[in-house]
């Protein structure tokens, strides 16, 4: 088939769209308005881009249009959808076509309030280096797999599962699509307010996520009160993992470092030593179930995963170190929601215990934004000697009730850290150009945080590197 993406920037649809042309598609894509890291990694896959979106950019004999669902991309009033629809071509989006073309597959979601993408990825590097040729989909970038999607010829595949909803139009959450055999859940807590106002609502697709699995299937869920009250809903078996002792697999003996070591228990008695370069207790414990997962499925060898663990470079955006000569550390994490901010923060505060830690934060998600969530302002910022706050865009805001950037910063004043508003790239590097030295620097968001990944490292390297030397 020709297929045509509109959005392909999109993590999703990039992904998908690498899939597609693996398993012998012809792809073309488009999208506007888009940021690194995404843009850059969509400009290096190959594949004919039109960076404006354009009737043009639809090819003769075109079979199907994939939509992004992005409110950027303008849903059905978006000219490439028009112009599509009059030439009788099929729309449909990414999880549509995802679920379509791997129900032959046997499919692993990877679904989770938080730790889906590093889970997934991590997954798939375990199988990839273990020999197993299976197929993955994930909605971030790894450096320790060569592509986001991969069709792969072996018959499992790993889809990194999604609550979100497929579109305005299509309320179901994108997960419920992939016809799963198996699940590896590894949180359940209340996000996406937007579209889920209450948690009886977020919780409600992940049930129906586990009446999807078959008798034979397996269901590996991190232990948690909320995922206990819901994994009956499951005809699967069921095994339980968590960073401390459970009924199932857990780790002991965990010692924090540039390389972390802990040892993973599972059941009988079962213990693997794992090291791991990757920062914070949460991605221990998205080891532990992914290692829980692979071991009960037979998919690696004890040293095998061993190896993948260790050598896993973890996932774009979540703690990613930007600096190389800086004595100044400026790490990247992922805050779309309260626990993955706390995350990343904790994350910080357990590897640099003795640094003060700046907090370049960017409320970009909609649950950020909301004023329904101004109570997070309340503690996620404990134990940061200082956060600069970025705007929170006005995209969709008339959709919910927006929080202002005043809210914003009295919310986090009123908890005693030092807050101020940084409303361009320049005033973030002024604000961050005058440190002593000693301090670690966190850019937190999902958002484009004023291009600062990107602009923001060489001037570290240069400033701090100097002082290092001068001292």
């Amino acid at each position: 088939m020709r297929i045509h993406f509109t959005g392909i920037a999109g993590a999703g649809m990039a992904a998908a769209a690498l899939m597609m042309r693996e398993a012998g598609h012809a792809i073309t894509g488009s999208d506007e308005d888009v940021f690194p890291p995404m843009s850059t990694y969509v400009e290096g896959l190959g594949f004919p881009i039109s960076w404006r979106f354009d009737p043009a950019n639809l090819p003769e004999g075109l079979d199907l249009l994939v939509l992004g669902a992005s409110a950027k991309l303008g849903g059905e009033s978006n000219v490439e959808v028009k112009a599509a629809r009059a030439r009788g071509v099929r729309v449909t989006t990414f999880p549509e076509l995802g679920g379509e073309a791997t129900g032959i597959k046997r499919n692993t979601v990877v679904a989770g309030s938080f730790g889906k993408s590093t889970c997934t990825a991590l997954l798939a590097h375990v199988l990839r280096t273990s020999g197993r040729d299976a197929g993955w989909m994930i909605g971030a970038i790894s450096p320790s797999l060569p592509d986001t999607g991969h069709w792969g010829v072996a018959p499992e595949v790993v889809l990194e599962g999604d609550e979100y909803i497929v579109g305005p139009n299509d309320r179901r959450s994108k997960f419920v699509l992939y016809h799963p055999r198996d699940v590896l859940l590894t949180s359940l807590i209340h996000d996406h307010v937007n579209v889920f106002p209450t948690f009886a609502d977020y919780e409600k697709p992940f049930r129906e996520l586990l009446r999807l699995l078959p008798a034979e299937g397996l269901l590996v869920a991190r232990e948690h009160p909320a995922i206990r009250m819901i994994a009956g809903e499951a005809a699967s078996r069921v095994v339980w993992y968590d960073t401390s002792a459970c009924d199932g697999w857990y780790c002991e003996d965990v010692a924090y470092g540039e390389v972390t070591r802990f040892t993973l228990v599972g059941p009988g008695g079962r213990r693997v030593p794992l090291a791991t370069t990757l920062l914070g207790e949460h991605n221990v414990e998205n080891i532990v179930g992914v290692s829980a997962y692979v071991l009960e499925r037979g998919l690696a060898s004890e040293a095998d995963l061993a190896r993948a663990v260790e050598s896993f470079a973890g996932i774009r955006r979540r703690l990613d170190r930007l600096t190389r000569a800086s004595s100044v550390p400026v790490i990247e994490g992922f805050g779309s929601s309260y626990e993955k901010a706390r995350s990343a923060i904790e994350a910080m505060l357990l590897h640099y215990p003795t640094r003060p830690l700046t907090v370049v934060f960017e409320p970009h998600t909609f649950s950020w934004r909301n004023r329904d969530a101004l109570p997070w302002y309340d503690t996620v910022f404990e134990g940061v000697a200082r956060v600069l706050v970025i705007p929170p865009p006005t995209h969709g805001a008339a959709s919910h009730q927006q929080s202002s950037l005043p809210e914003i910063l009295a919310r986090v004043a009123a908890t005693g850290v030092p807050v101020e508003a940084v409303e361009t790239a320049e005033a973030a590097t002024a604000a961050l150009s005058r440190l002593s030295g000693d301090e670690v620097v966190l850019l937190l968001s999902s958002g484009p945080l004023l291009g600062l990944p990107d602009s923001l490292p060489p001037v570290f390297d240069r400033l701090y590197a100097a002082a290092e030397a001068a001292a």
